[in-house]
């Protein structure tokens, strides 16, 4: 389940200096990693995963379930990292905004009794995948897999963040990967009714992925993971565009203008502002990411695209790092970046 991190400082158990512990939980599981809390890059000595996603009851996402994979996991990271304890925590959920009241009720008492820890960041996953992509900068950052949200701030309590999308596959989520999938197989089937718009491209590909198309939403609506099903017809788009499909090819130019607008909407003014994309949307390449440079430079010609440097889970150590050492910059929100330290005194 660990990862030692080999060579590493402190990687042999000295237990000698304090750590920072980041968690990243979503849908393919419960990945957590320790840093030493001294180090203000927040690199991880030692990280692991849990296979099972963290699952979601009826008061949201399940506290208790989640703490039998963490707080085993921790100990045992907190040994192969060679840190005497823990200084501060960052558990950033996707779902925490709308589904962790459980979670912000029960994990401060929880991790306090396991690990003493009193400096605690409950965050969504947007704001560990920002915290991920541009550290404690000003900025906007785009998150898109099967999903999309965009999240900006400008660091000021006033300002606090912005949130652009993140509605799920129903309402929102445009641009993503299960709306690019979505709008790939209704080309699909609109090339085996006969109406303008349809790819028999993409009816090629739906048939050999799912079988004949007129099966298809026997199949696929009673699915409680459709977003996903939906989203795994992505990259056969991005083939088809990549082939100068035309249905392909107006999909992806439209999910493209809707991550952009989705980025403008939350980027804060001035001139140079980071814009960072992440996640695994943008695995795609050129065929979605040629038209989003073209969109981004059209809505935000003041903004300077930045390389995301790191993942959701190398958020969660930069949080947890800043937290523990009072340089927490990001604003606090008690949906998205809930923070808890000790009373001064």
């Amino acid at each position: 389940m660990a990862e030692p991190a080999g060579d590493s400082p402190g990687a042999l158990g000295s237990g000698r200096f304090p750590g920072v512990l980041g968690v990243d939980s979503g849908g393919s599981g419960l990945r957590i990693a320790v840093a030493r809390a001294d180090d203000a890059e927040a690199r991880p000595l030692a990280a692991g995963t849990s296979p099972e996603p963290v699952r979601t009851g009826p008061a949201g996402i399940d506290a208790d379930h989640m703490l039998s994979q963490l707080l085993p996991m921790a100990e045992e990271l907190r040994r192969d990292a060679g840190v005497h304890g823990f200084a501060a925590v960052c558990v950033g959920a996707a779902g925490m905004a709308t589904l962790g009241e459980d979670l912000r009720a029960r994990l401060p008492a929880a991790l306090a009794a396991a690990f003493g820890v009193h400096r605690l960041a409950l965050a969504a996953d947007a704001v560990t995948a920002y915290a991920g992509a541009l550290g404690q900068r000003p900025g906007a950052v785009v998150a898109a897999g099967t999903g999309m949200i965009a999240l900006g701030t400008d660091l000021t309590t006033e300002g606090g963040w912005r949130r652009a999308d993140g509605w799920g596959h129903l309402l929102g989520d445009c641009g993503g990967g299960a709306w690019i999938g979505r709008a790939g197989l209704e080309a699909a089937m609109r090339a085996h009714d006969g109406r303008p718009g349809g790819s028999t491209a993409l009816l090629a590909r739906a048939e050999a992925m799912f079988g004949p198309v007129a099966g298809l939403p026997g199949a696929l609506y009673p699915r409680p993971d459709r977003p996903a099903v939906l989203a795994s017809f992505a990259p056969e788009v991005a083939r088809c565009a990549a082939e100068d499909d035309p249905a392909a090819l107006g999909i992806v130019q439209a999910a493209a203008g809707h991550i952009a607008d989705a980025a403008a909407a939350v980027c804060p003014p001035g001139t140079g502002t980071a814009v960072a994309c992440t996640g695994g949307l943008f695995g795609l390449g050129e065929p979605l990411l040629a038209p989003l440079r073209t969109a981004l430079a059209e809505r935000l010609p003041d903004a300077r695209p930045a390389a995301a440097a790191g993942s959701p889970l190398d958020g969660a150590l930069t949080i947890a790092a800043a937290l523990a050492g009072d340089r927490l910059t990001l604003p606090a929100d008690a949906q998205l970046l809930q923070i808890t330290r000790p009373a001064p005194g």
